[in-house]
């Protein structure tokens, strides 16, 4: 038994986190090769290593996947200091080259000149498509920097392929990614690129995209449905994503076929991000003016919302509460108090349905199966949860009301 322990032991100095092993970097000089601080490591690698993230054989595992800051070209290598079969003839290291061989596209280098030649190139690099939006942000180091972004289809030449690059990057920052069948024309792609400076030329790098797909509202409407939308790295927390969402919203709100946009399955972060750009478009709306919003809810800001910006009742329905919040003295008692049931009432729906599926369910369970789903209804229970979520609530919106403010 000791020995057995003792060869565990053994085996387990063979075993790496592929999140700390995958090491990425978006390369615009020949230096950031070997510059430890532009590397970034990914979120997740589960959809590749399992749900341990963990690849077994290998001491000092490291995977290289480095991008040419602009056209992606790509740079793939494994590196590692020692292999498990050099110690032990009867155990198989995991495929780790396999793996990542899966999800990237051929016409990768696997040679660190042949990849630092292919920078030189960067420079006949042009963002595909069609430019919707400038913006600049200012940066402490470089100053004001500035952004583009593009619409574009597959039709556009040489976007296919740059695409099959950039898709790569969604296994590595979304938890439940997968390929997209680009080849279907209903999808739209929008890109966010940065201009910079190389040796007295324009140049430009890949900053993040969003998929949307295009579906079929009967009769004559479409349904632009945000797929998947990811900024990279070393761009976040700089507001790409609000003014991608924002450019891509005011895009579609010039098609007067759409019937209002919408987003697949999305995170929590994306919510947050929807509620603070949608609230930045309907802020000037008539409707939804300081002396309307203590009005309530109402069919006007349904209609308005929907018609000049193709934004659905229920998130107009948010867009009211936070905009509320924001002219609500919340240290008058009975204002805030009104402001509480306001949402409440909101909040509460998911509850009023629990009780109808029990009065539906009186009439059919025996009385022991009854028993074990009152208890998931209890009303105190019931009136707690209300309450954080309730103050969940109230900690977004005013997260919101707070960066409205300093963009101001």
């Amino acid at each position: 038994m000791a020995g057995v322990n003792t060869m565990e032991k053994k085996l387990a100095e063979y075993k790496c986190d592929t999140n700390e092993a995958i090491c990425l970097k978006l390369v615009r000089f020949p230096e950031d090769v070997e510059d430890d601080g532009t590397t970034f490591h990914p979120e997740y690698s589960h959809q590749l290593y399992g749900d341990d993230e963990v690849a077994f054989g290998y001491k000092g595992l490291q995977i290289q996947l480095y991008y040419s800051a602009g056209n992606l070209s790509t740079l793939f290598k494994v590196k590692y200091s020692s292999k498990v079969t050099e110690k032990f003839d009867c155990v198989e290291p995991d495929d780790v080259e396999g793996k990542i061989r899966e999800i990237i596209p051929a016409g990768f280098s696997c040679n660190t000149d042949d990849f630092i030649s292919l920078l030189e190139k960067e420079a006949n690099f042009k963002p595909f498509g069609t430019l919707l939006h400038t913006y600049k942000v200012h940066n402490e180091e470089a100053g004001e920097l500035t952004y583009q972004i593009h619409k574009v289809d597959m039709t556009c030449p040489g976007f296919h392929e740059y695409h099959e690059r950039l898709q790569t990057f969604l296994m590595w920052f979304i938890e439940t990614a997968s390929f997209i069948d680009a080849d279907d024309d209903r999808w739209d792609f929008f890109l966010v690129f940065e201009k910079y400076n190389k040796d007295g030329e324009t140049l430009y790098a890949t900053v993040g995209y969003m998929t949307v797909y295009n579906y079929y509202v009967y009769p004559d409407k479409t349904r632009p449905r945000v797929s998947q939308m990811l900024i990279l790295p070393p761009f976040q927390g700089e507001g790409h994503g609000a003014q991608l969402l924002e450019a891509v919203h005011r895009f579609y709100c010039t098609l007067p076929k759409v019937q209002d946009i919408t987003a697949e399955d999305p995170s929590e972060s994306y919510v947050k991000l929807r509620d603070y750009v949608l609230v930045k478009l309907c802020q000037g709306l008539p409707s939804f003016s300081s002396d309307k919003l203590h009005l309530g809810f109402s069919d006007d800001m349904v209609k308005e919302a929907q018609d000049k910006l193709k934004i659905n009742k229920k998130h107009a329905r948010r867009v009211y509460e936070i905009l509320r919040l924001r002219v609500t003295d919340m240290s008058d008692e009975e204002k805030a108090r009104e402001y509480r049931l306001e949402v409440k009432k909101r909040l509460f729906g998911p509850y009023k349905k629990n009780q109808r599926e029990l009065t539906k369910m009186m009439k059919c369970l025996r009385p022991e199966e009854l028993v074990s789903h009152i208890r998931h209804m209890d009303t105190q229970l019931q009136h707690e949860e209300l309450e954080k979520s309730y103050q969940d609530v109230l900690g977004e919106y005013r997260r919101i009301i707070e960066r409205l403010a300093s963009q101001a």
